[in-house]
């Protein structure tokens, strides 16, 4: 084969130029732009130290360095820290607003800090991190503004870069076609003190997010509007709002990401059952808010996360969301472990959840809630609050459960449940003083109970002025009566359960009615 041919197959089948170029800043051309513009596809520039007062726009398939290793800095790649692109502040009247680096479609940025696009206002900043971003407009991630480093249409590589105190947003991707557009790599970039989001991933953008650094933006660390890339491994931390924020129809993947001392939730999840991302395997610890927070109609998996010492719920839902919430680790939050907000038609399932030592109760669900919880590991170390509340209004199936806690309740009811299966074990019997009971069943709520095994509870039921069937259990280690219904407002049901006890006079069930079905329910002696 002739050699021309031969460069020629080589340069198809790879598509890369065999004369590819190299340009030196300031050594070849003054300026990146100048560089940039005498560049043609497949060539590189590699950029001295220095700062770079100038806003450029890259070419198809150009390659834009700045010299020297990978050796670390203060914050990121030394080589970053030391080369600028300054892009001016608020550009004079009759200047295009442009980013501080436009992409090209396959160009790829290496290791620069991009900074002074825009305005930043330090004033603002601090008035919003206060009041925890509670008077931000809901401006929408969607809106691509004037990013530090923009990615409009087109896919290519920003890598190694740090993008701080810009006007709008750190890093953003903006989608136009994507059925023919490959996925953008965002990898190992520092986005901190942005007046947008550090990362913005909007309008059906295809991208990886991998491995960023996001603090301190204005919104959310990394946000979404309508995009579902693969956000893996980065670290969102001191935002002023979510530290990955998930909205409008976007159904990323969120995986193995530390979220922590955000002023709000550390993984936000809103606007829409579109909007149904899988979130997996993230740490999420110490946030204002909730460690994962799912609102306005969302339907998110949450799965397998690591939710601890958040100032409010470890995992928090309202406004008629629709989360799967399972295999999830959630400890030590101040308010709920799970918590459900009071809403008009919100639906969850909770299944194969460790919840233990949050401070109040560990699964909470107010009115206008269908939530099903299922074989889930669930304690409180002290205090009075129950295990699980259900609230008046609020409807629920809990089954399969071990819940374990030495407060007024294992489950407390105002509403609607079913309660099978479960093992609910009290910490320490308490005959006299606030309530200890198993189940506590208020007046106006609707019970169903069947299967459960309960021990070390004042009783294992107790219910008034409320509707019950309760077939089937087994109570072990109670105050004279292991079932109690008071006052019920139909005819109970009450049959085939079982008291152990040995102390004489103990009784299996006490039920104030004489009509309903009250049958077959025995005391059997303690095992020797």
């Amino acid at each position: 084969m002739k050699p021309n041919l031969l460069s020629a197959l080589v340069f198809t089948l790879t598509g890369i130029c065999l004369d590819a170029a190299i340009f030196h800043v300031p050594g070849d051309h003054r300026t990146i732009q100048d560089a940039i513009d005498a560049a043609a596809p497949g060539d590189e520039i590699i950029v001295s130290e220095g700062s770079y007062r100038e806003r450029i726009r890259l070419k198809p398939r150009i390659r834009l360095r700045s010299a020297g290793d990978d050796r670390k800095g203060k914050i990121g790649l030394a080589r970053a820290e030391r080369t600028v692109i300054d892009g001016g502040g608020i550009l004079p009247a009759g200047r295009e607003p442009v980013p501080g680096v436009s992409m090209a479609q396959g160009s790829i940025i290496d290791g620069f800090t991009v900074t002074n696009v825009g305005r930043y206002d330090d004033a603002r900043w601090r008035e919003n991190h206060a009041t925890r971003g509670e008077n931000q407009p809901h401006e929408h991630i969607g809106d691509f503004g004037i990013p530090g480093i923009g990615a409009d249409g087109v896919s290519g590589r920003i890598i190694n870069n740090i993008v701080h105190h810009n006007g709008h947003t750190g890093i953003a991707l903006h989608g136009n076609n994507p059925e023919k557009e490959q996925p953008s790599l965002v990898e190992k970039n520092i986005c901190y003190r942005n007046m947008g989001g550090g990362i913005g991933i909007m309008t059906h953008a295809r991208a990886r997010i991998l491995g960023n650094t996001c603090f301190e933006n204005f919104y959310a660390g990394i946000g979404h509007n309508n995009a579902s890339p693969l956000v893996q491994g980065n670290e969102c931390s001191g935002n002023i709002r979510a530290g990955i924020g998930i909205s409008e129809g976007a159904s990323p993947t969120v995986q193995r990401n530390k979220c922590h001392h955000n002023r709000r939730a550390g993984i936000g999840i809103r606007t829409g059952e579109a909007t149904k991302p899988i979130v997996e395997d993230n740490d999420c610890y110490e946030n204002g808010m909730a460690g994962i927070g799912t609102d306005e109609g969302a339907a998110p998996v949450i799965r397998a996360n690591r939710c601890l010492r958040n100032e409010m719920a470890g995992i928090g839902a309202r406004h008629d969301a629709r989360p799967v919430i399972e295999h999830n680790e959630v400890r030590g939050n101040k308010l709920a472990g799970i918590g459900f907000e009071a809403c008009e038609n919100g639906i969850a399932i909770v299944r194969d959840n460790t919840v233990c030592e949050n401070g109040m109760v560990a699964i909470g669900v107010q009115a206008g809630w269908k939530v099903q919880i299922i074989n889930n590991t669930l304690s409180r170390p002290d205090g009075m609050p129950p295990v699980i509340m259900v609230f008046k209004n609020a409807e629920a199936i809990i089954d399969g459960n071990t819940i374990a806690g030495p407060g007024v309740a294992g489950v407390r009811l105002g509403g609607t449940a079913e309660i099978r299966n479960n093992i609910i074990l009290g910490r320490k019997l308490r005959p006299n003083g606030p309530p200890q009971f198993g189940v506590w069943a208020l007046p106006g709520s609707h019970l169903k109970m069947s299967g459960n095994s309960f021990k070390t509870w004042r009783h294992a039921l107790y219910a008034s002025d409320s509707t019950v069937t309760a077939t089937g259990n087994t109570a072990e280690t109670f105050v004279r009566v292991a079932y109690v219904v008071e006052k019920p407002s139909a005819p109970a049901t009450v049959s085939g359960n079982i008291a152990i006890s040995s102390n004489p006079g103990d009784t299996a069930v006490k039920v104030d009615h004489e009509q309903g079905a009250v049958r077959d329910n025995l005391v059997k002696p303690t095992a020797k």
